[in-house]
């Protein structure tokens, strides 16, 4: 068995309209449709379902998703006028032989930790 790539990542959002908001209005992902108490975006070729908890257990913050920008100063700015919250700005992470890899991390509105990030070819 290989693992080829990702379907699906799961989001916790406690306010579903909110949410739908920020990744549809402010992150700029294709909105595919909501089930429920669920709402799923494209992402390039992963799709990502935004749902509320069903009870404590899986009521928290998200493994970090990290979004491909070409050119992360300008997604920088172009998201912080739309009014996403970075919690820095963009940073060198890593000097590779072929490329630098930069980020800058922000937050949604119910907290999970998200990234931009941006190969730099040399």
């Amino acid at each position: 068995m290989t693992i080829e790539n990702i379907g699906q990542i799961a989001i916790r959002a406690r306010d579903l309209p909110e949410a739908v908001t920020f990744y549809r209005d402010v992150l700029g992902l294709e909105y595919l449709f909501e089930a429920g108490t669920l709402a799923f975006f494209m992402c390039g070729d992963v799709r990502l379902m935004l749902g509320v908890p069903e009870n404590d257990a899986v009521d928290h913050e998200s493994s970090t998703v990290y979004f491909q920008v070409a050119d992360l100063q300008a997604a920088y700015e172009e998201l912080s006028e739309r009014g996403a919250r970075f919690v820095d700005e963009p940073h060198l992470i890593a000097e590779l032989p072929d490329h630098e890899l930069w980020m800058a991390f922000f937050r949604d509105p119910d907290g999970n930790l998200m990234a931009l990030m941006s190969e730099i070819r040399n």
